[in-house]
């Protein structure tokens, strides 16, 4: 194992803090992961899936059965684990600018095309190293003003060279659910069926820029740059297979589930062949993969204690009571229904909420939203 460190631009005089990636396997043989875990500094399964991928990693290196060079991050934002306000941990939002962790990663396409269109003005075909180092140079080449913008900028450095992106998260109280884009769900079924997904998410445009789309977006959008530069058509393969691996609920953190978690995450990794050995059989599929913007966020009409009517993963119709609002000064209890048919994967954890609170969500078929698709 390499370790590197990666200084962030101190904030003030007299503060510094530094991104620390781990480095498993071989770096010569063209094949890379990132595996990085809690962006959203407070959502802590990640951290501990991260430490028993840590040493799983270490023996597989060990060993010699590594492909690939693996790199992972046991936290990816050093910024977000520092912020605590009155006990209360803020690791979801940069407490100086407000922006949310996973958002605003930049889109480096244009500037890659621009790198790598002389070698391809004789007609030449794309080489997908090049293509990579192109990217790699872009992003190298980003301004960073602050130091949540050179945070950004060298976990995008780390990312967006790697065929494979795992970026792990957790909601409130959740089933284990993915996000990723449509194109890449056959490449990502296998990791649906080993982690026994319950909710799949795909969108090709989810709004913001988030980590995941940042990395796996970079391709079509490069192709499309060099197609339009050099004025013929151009045609790349999803050489980036990113996804957003929601770990359940944010106090799902127990050895036993972490440790089950990190070893489907290295099954999905022997089944693409960059850990040495037979290939896993794959479970049965736990889900069907379903539009984003057919996900249903279902709101508090008004402020109380919150009581749920049926369990995560549950199969709910619309129509059905899913929650309850009940005011404890007026006695009054408002029933909230579902909107949609499909599964309720996610919901909030608080067990008093105020109006305009999101309570729960509930993955369905048809799509039915548009514009920003994921809650702030």
């Amino acid at each position: 194992m390499i370790e590197q460190r990666h200084a962030l631009l101190p904030s003030s005089p007299g503060t510094t803090r530094e991104l620390v990636s781990l480095h498993f396997g071989p770096a010569d043989r063209g094949r890379k992961v990132l595996i990085q875990a809690s962006l959203h500094a407070d959502e802590v399964p990640g951290l501990l899936v991260a430490h028993h991928l840590r040493r799983r990693l270490a023996e597989l290196e060990a060993s010699g059965a590594l492909r690939g060079e693996i790199v992972l991050l046991p936290f990816a934002n050093p910024v977000g684990l520092s912020q605590w306000v009155l006990q209360s941990h803020e690791g979801r939002f940069d407490l100086v600018s407000g922006e949310n962790f996973n958002r605003h990663y930049a889109d480096v396409a244009a500037r890659a095309a621009e790198i790598l269109a002389p070698q391809l003005a004789r007609g030449a075909n794309v080489d997908i190293g090049a293509a990579r180092a192109s990217l790699r140079q872009a992003c190298a080449e980003l301004p960073a003003g602050t130091e949540l913008q050179s945070l950004r900028r060298a976990l995008l450095g780390l990312a967006i060279d790697a065929e494979l992106v795992l970026d792990l998260h957790s909601d409130n109280e959740a089933v284990l659910h993915l996000y990723t884009q449509p194109a890449l769900w056959p490449e990502v079924e296998p990791l649906a069926r080993l982690t026994g997904s319950r909710a799949v998410l795909l969108a090709d445009v989810s709004g913001d820029e988030p980590f995941d789309e940042a990395c796996s977006a970079a391709w079509p959008r490069l192709a499309a740059a060099l197609s339009a530069r050099l004025g013929r058509p151009i045609e790349l393969p999803p050489a980036c297979v990113a996804v957003t691996v929601e770990l359940r609920g944010e106090r799902d953190v127990t050895h036993e589930l972490a440790a089950a978690d990190a070893e489907a995450l290295l099954q999905f990794l022997a089944w693409r062949g960059l850990v040495a050995g037979p290939q896993p059989s794959l479970p049965d599929l736990a889900c069907e993969a379903t539009p984003l913007a057919g996900s249903m966020p279902v709101l508090a009409p008004r402020g109380g204690v919150l009581v749920h009517a049926v369990p995560l993963g549950a199969l709910v119709k619309r129509g059905e009571v899913v929650a309850e609002i009940v005011d404890p000064l007026g006695g009054g209890v408002t029933r909230l229904e579902s909107p949609t048919d499909g599964v309720l994967y996610a919901r909030e954890s608080r067990r008093f909420v105020l109006a305009g609170t999101r309570v729960l969500k509930v993955a369905g078929r048809q799509p039915v939203r548009s514009g920003k698709l994921l809650s702030e």
